[in-house]
Parts: structure tokens; sequence; C-alpha cells
């Protein structure tokens, strides 16, 4: 998928990369945490709702990252039926954010992202009209241009993961980096990181965590 850049502007030579992980917090995001501390870095967190893990979600603020919204129930039947339901799911997750946490967090992303096909099954045009209303209501959605492919499998070989963020981060000044928080089927994840963050600090990157003044990487269709 082709991916577009918008919003802030990026000096000539500056490299930025974020670093995102989905569907958390889990037993993983501790350790992300120690390891992004560690590397002086900074990463965005797109949470959905998971019981007894109030603190979890309050470490990853409190620790200086980006608590950002991905759905409460991720049941994408749910999510992708109507304008309604999606909405339904966001204002859940970012009232319960907000509560949890004190953020008033306007940075989604979609279940599966913008440019996901699987909506289609349960409403034809529901992305094109999300994808315009969640703008008019002052949200920010991010894809990504870099896919570590964690989530292709269980504990996916760390080496692989940290291959896919090289070649995919080549030649691109601003980059937007899919990982998972999601406990004991992405360990390799956590093993993975260190590896990728001295790839992309030695690179020149800085490890920025998501605002609203960040750039906003999106999928075409």
């Amino acid at each position: 998928t082709k991916a577009t850049t918008t919003k802030r502007t990026v000096a000539r030579g500056e490299k930025i990369a974020y670093l995102t992980f989905d569907d958390g917090p889990s037993i993983n995001t501790e350790k992300l945490l120690d390891i992004l501390d560690q590397y002086n870095a900074k990463a965005t967190f797109f949470v959905i709702y998971h019981k007894n893990m109030e603190k979890k979600y309050k470490a990853i603020v409190d620790r200086g990252h980006t608590i950002a919204l991905h759905s409460y129930t991720h049941t994408y039947s749910k999510i992708y039926k109507s304008e309604k339901g999606y909405y339904e799911d966001l204002n859940k997750i970012h009232d319960y954010v907000q509560k949890v946490t004190g953020v008033d967090s306007r940075i989604i992303r979609f279940p599966g992202g913008s440019s996901n096909t699987v909506s289609r099954k349960y409403n034809k045009t529901i992305m094109k009209t999300l994808k315009q209303s969640v703008t008019d209501k002052g949200y920010y959605f991010h894809d990504w241009n870099v896919d570590s492919t964690d989530a292709s499998g269980i504990n996916r070989d760390p080496d692989l993961l940290v291959s896919k963020v090289k070649s995919g981060s080549k030649n691109k000044n601003v980059i937007n980096v899919l990982m998972h928080d999601t406990g004991k089927s992405k360990v390799t994840t956590v093993e993975a990181l260190p590896r990728i963050i001295e790839y992309l600090q030695s690179q020149g990157y800085k490890l920025e965590p998501l605002t609203e003044d960040s750039v906003v990487i999106q999928h075409k269709w």
C-alpha cells in the first residue's frame, strides 16, 4: 500500500521515526517501556480495552509516551458495520483512556489500518465515510509506512523483524513503524526492539512520539 505524508514540515535532512505499538497494553508493556527508556526513545501506543491494566495505561503516559486510540473491542463486525457502531466503540475507548490517564487523546489508528479491506464485508463504503468524519471531528488518524510484520504470525523471528524495519525504512525521511504489544504472541517484538532502535538511531532518525503536530502517514487507496 502506498502511503502519503502530510502535516508538519520536515527540515531538509531531518529524519523522524515514529515507533508505534498496537493492541496493548499487555504483559510486555513494561518491558517495552524499559527498553525505550534505555535508549531515550519515545513511542506511541495505540491501545484497546483490557481489564485490570490501569497501571499500564498510566505507565505509558507517565513515562513520556503518547497514548493513542485503537479501539475498545477490536471487533471488526461491530466497528465497521456503521458509522454509529464505529463511534460508539471509539468514544468508549476515548473516555476510558481519559478516565484512567487524564489524556484527551485525539490520535487514532483504525483497526486494520485505513486501507483495510475486511470492513467491506460489513459495509462497503464505511472507510471512506470514516476517514472523512474522524478528521471532521478533530481526530488525527495514522497508518504506517514500515511494517515490522510481527502481526503475520506468532513470535516471528526477531532477526526478520529487524530486517523488515531496515528494508522498509530505506530512503524514507519520515517513518511510522507498525509493531504490536500483545503479550505472549509477541515476545519477539520485545527481543527485536533494541536492535530496531539502535539501527534507526545509527541512521540518524529521531525517535519521537506522535502528537497532533506530527507528520501524518496515511495509506492511499
